[in-house]
């Protein structure tokens, strides 16, 4: 390749360097692996002698500088250094240079020196194809905790597994212990798990997401920490653009200084920032507002996802499904058909006791999240569109239209503690919760709908029911025996134990004469689908990558929320309200069956 270049195209070596510069004739040839400069003289071929190997001088001394502290600095600086201006007392000369003689000088920098990479010994080298730095970032800050190695991790590898993240994503641990990469890879590695439809290369899908992660030691300088896990990030992305998410696995007393810190020191600005949030969401509405407030000061609302697991499940995310794309659901879907609505959530010992602790309760932690937000969907009217800004307007409608609690209308109850137990409870710490709401709406009025809730009982059981209206004028009342509202019918939506969707109906037996029972028409879900139900964390992680944000409650929604609980938890504290005690293993207090009765409700035993 032959280059010809006026004298004034290469500004001279300065003459402060104490660098000598080689004597050369008009007429030099230089070689430089492939690239050949040939300079004839033209008049001026010593100035440009001296101009080129000013330039060679320059750009070696440059290298061996970069090279000689390469492994404190990133790749990005060389690149920086050898692009940047020459001598500062050539700049002016140089701006006036015409765009085939800046041409030509790129083509001359275009040497070996461009396809250098160091190598480190850190495990920092991160390369994807095409040279080009993440599409996403996710970091879970919090990561040597419980919920980050049981849950976030795994979660994150199955979307992995299965082709929902990027190929070239890139996660980053980040905690106060001191610990390598291959220590975070080894915790994490001992909690990852192909699932049963996810056995092709399972070693070596583990393998490609445990070479994607990373650990920061923060320290115990939230701000500082987080400008270390931004230079982290940067080094990695290499300048290109990259998504970022942060997942804020932290004690609630530490969440707003690490949010804040983060808020300034760890978002990037070549792409989106999304912040997702744990539960509680405060202590009462005062407490949730000053929380609030303090994000909104940071962040825009839009950005925040605040994480219920409970909502990540597969019958919740059918609730839309299920009402608005099936004519036969509906119509009927009001007050005009439905009797009643029943939303159960029981739990055995052995079910996230960690949530109990420091006196949070159940009432703060399941039914200020996942029953509200439950009742909301299933009583919301249509949203305009499936996106979620549309759903969340829809569900704060209904959190406003609920009614004040009446504290003849709620039951409190807690486990007996046994010498064995974990879960650290104060005298009033509730463990179980039932409680009768109703809906001031044209839709819902006069519905209504029944809470129960509780740790300790005698089995895990999920479910909604909605039983209807009787018949009005049945013709079969008196086949139907003496209890007509045994016959009348329902819909189950059943989570655990078993995935399900049910119809009660009345049928006739088969044979001779007339005899009528009531029987259901049953989808079991492991029956019908033979793929395995993905983790709720797989679902709203997915959810916070795609952006679908329906299902993470909006501040106007947590303010709704809370000031349905917070009049009754206050009565509770004023009174000291003693929780009725019941057995573990059990079937809970007794409480809730005269609640059920004084609403002409039928306590569906467990």
């Amino acid at each position: 390749m032959s280059l010809s270049f006026p004298t004034s195209s290469i500004p001279s070596w300065d003459s402060s360097t104490s660098r000598p510069i080689p004597q050369c004739s008009s007429s030099l040839n230089v070689s430089a692996g492939s690239l050949q400069v040939v300079a004839k003289n033209s008049g001026g071929g010593a100035g440009l002698c001296r101009s080129f190997c000013g330039l060679k001088l320059w750009v070696i001394e440059r290298f061996n500088l970069w090279k000689k502290n390469r492994e404190f600095g990133p790749l990005k600086e060389f690149m920086t250094i050898k692009n940047q201006i020459l001598p500062d007392d050539s700049a002016e000369e140089t701006k006036r240079h015409s765009k085939s003689e800046e041409s030509s000088l790129h083509e001359l920098q275009a040497d070996p020196f461009t396809n250098v990479v160091p190598s480190r010994s850190h495990s920092l080298n991160y390369a994807t194809e095409g040279g080009r730095g993440p599409s996403l970032c996710i970091a879970v800050i919090g990561a040597t905790g419980e919920l980050a190695r049981a849950k976030i991790f795994p979660a994150l590898f199955a979307l992995y597994y299965s082709g929902f993240l990027p190929e070239d994503v890139v996660i980053f641990g980040y905690s106060r212990k001191d610990l390598t990469d291959e220590d975070l890879r080894s915790i994490i590695a001992s909690t990852l798990t192909c699932r049963i439809d996810h056995q092709q290369n399972c070693g070596d899908k583990m393998e490609a997401f445990l070479s994607k992660t990373y650990y920061l030691n923060g320290g115990y300088d939230n701000c500082v920490g987080m400008s270390k896990l931004n230079a982290r990030m940067e080094q990695i992305e290499g300048g290109s653009k990259a998504n970022r998410i942060f997942y804020l696995s932290v004690p609630q007393e530490a969440l707003l200084d690490v949010a804040s810190c983060l808020a300034d020191n760890a978002q990037t600005r070549k792409g989106w920032n999304r912040i997702i949030i744990e539960k509680p969401f405060g202590f009462d509405a005062l407490s949730s507002q000053q929380f609030t407030k303090s994000l909104l000061s940071k962040f825009e609302e839009k950005q925040l996802y605040r994480i219920d697991h409970l909502l990540g499940r597969n019958l919740i995310e059918n609730l839309t499904v299920l009402r608005f794309s099936n004519l036969v659901f509906e119509p009927l879907w009001s007050r005009t058909y439905i009797r009643n609505i029943q939303i159960i959530l029981s739990e055995d010992l052995h079910s996230q006791t960690r949530r109990y602790f420091d006196g949070y309760g159940i009432i703060r932690d399941i039914v200020h999240s996942h029953i509200l937000q439950t009742i909301a969907l299933l009583a919301m009217e249509p949203p305009i569109s499936l996106d979620g800004e549309d759903i969340r307007n829809e569900k704060v409608k209904v959190l406003r239209s609920i009614c004040r609690l009446d504290p003849s209308d709620v039951i409190l109850g807690q486990y007996k503690s046994t010498s064995g137990d974990k879960v650290n409870l104060n005298n009033l710490t509730p463990t179980f919760f039932a409680a009768a709401l109703y809906i001031d709406n044209a839709r819902w009025d006069g519905v209504p709908f029944l809470i129960k809730t509780g740790l300790g009982l005698i089995k895990h059981r999920v479910e909604i029911r909605i039983n209807f209206h009787n018949v009005p004028g049945n013709l079969y009342r008196e086949r139907l025996g003496h209890n007509v509202d045994l016959a009348t019918n329902e819909l189950i939506l059943s989570d655990a134990p078993d995935e399900a969707i049910l119809v009660k109906i009345n049928n006739k037996i088969p044979g001779l004469g007339l005899q009528l029972d009531a029987s259901e028409l049953n989808l079991l879900y492991k029956d019908k689908y033979s793929a395995e139900v993905p983790d709720s964390y797989e679902h709203l992680l997915l959810d916070v990558i795609d952006g679908d944000n329906h299902l993470f409650m909006r501040s106007d929604e947590l303010a709704a929320a809370w000031n349905i609980l917070t009049p009754i938890l206050q009565e509770i504290d004023k009174n000291h309200a003693t929780p009725e005690l019941y057995e573990v293993g059990g079937r809970g207090p007794i409480g809730p069956y005269y609640l059920y009765a004084k609403h002409g409700v039928r306590w569906i035993d467990d």
